[in-house]
């Protein structure tokens, strides 16, 4: 009996790490931060510098999701506390709020475990609402900013059929679950 738990766990465990994705982003100086991708994902970035991106896309032809995290290095910190935080994040998404079936930009926090602040604000499309799922057309958008340092400012897109569905929530769970270390410039 002993030996089945064992090799059963052993089993888990290698299923597991099969279907996580860590993605690493340098920044040099100002640190590192890690993305944990549960799911089948595939990862793009571009260079980090001055400012870069990263998309997250499903391999499966089947999954209708996306995320783009875009990483921005300000010199000045005007978003020192969480109520501007969140006041930017509502102003952002005012166009797109009065477009959507929620009509108004209400910002939510990100439950962030690195020790960072973060806002999003999330908003159906009202054409898409109750219609069959359509490949690059999404049904639901969250967008916010998350803030790692005073220096490293984090704007995320996430983009999917459904706030339920199981994609969307490994991407809300990815970007929840990112940890930032800082780097020797502090």
């Amino acid at each position: 009996m002993k030996k089945l738990l064992l090799v059963l766990s052993f089993l888990f465990v290698s299923l597991l790490a099969r279907a996580q994705i860590v993605e690493t982003l340098d920044f040099g100086p100002r640190g590192k931060l890690t993305l944990y991708l549960l799911g089948e994902w595939k990862v793009d970035s571009t260079n980090f510098a001055r400012q870069g991106s990263m998309t997250i896309s499903p391999t499966k032809e089947s999954v209708n999701a996306s995320c783009t995290l875009t990483v921005s290095f300000p010199e000045a910190d005007r978003l020192e506390t969480k109520a501007r935080l969140k006041l930017k994040v509502e102003a952002d998404a005012y166009n797109l709020a009065e477009g959507s079936v929620e009509r108004k930009a209400v910002a939510r926090e990100f439950n962030l475990s690195s020790g960072a602040m973060g806002f999003y604000c999330s908003f159906t499309d009202p054409d898409l609402r109750g219609q069959p799922s359509q490949k690059g057309n999404y049904k639901v958008t969250s967008i916010g900013k998350i803030k790692l340092a005073p220096d490293v400012l984090v704007d995320v897109q996430i983009l999917a059929d459904g706030f339920r569905d199981e994609a969307y929530q490994q991407l809300l769970g990815a970007i929840e679950g990112m940890e930032f270390r800082p780097g020797s410039g502090r």
